[in-house]
């Protein structure tokens, strides 16, 4: 599975991967409530989401209400804006510029029905 790398190299290449944040929302297709996330990891958060729907958990106690009541599967996930981390930005810089996009597409949304 490592095709032949040393435990060394493979933890350089990940280390070197693209990191790749944002804002999303989780979205009731039914009453069209939407849940409002972000995350430095954007793909992981979908992945946890896909996985919450094929197992019938719900990915965030906000929605739970609903997703009980009209299932997983009337959910959806859907990226807002991406912001990838830069070369040079320490963990702490990048979760700090994802909550100040949060804030801002928090703004844009005020007037949606938020759960």
């Amino acid at each position: 599975m490592n095709d032949g790398k040393s435990k060394k190299e493979l933890i350089a290449l990940y280390k070197e991967r693209e990191i790749v944040g944002g804002v999303y929302i989780i979205k009731n297709t039914l009453n069209n409530k939407i849940l409002l996330k972000a995350d430095t990891n954007l793909q992981g958060s979908k992945n946890r989401f896909e996985f919450s729907q094929k197992t019938g958990s719900c990915v965030d106690m906000r929605l739970q209400s609903d997703w009980n009541k009209d299932g997983g599967g009337q959910f959806v996930f859907e990226v807002l804006e991406e912001l990838k981390k830069g070369e040079t930005q320490t963990t702490e810089e990048f979760k700090t510029d994802i909550g100040i996009l949060k804030e801002i597409w928090f703004d844009k949304l005020s007037d949606k029905d938020l759960y």
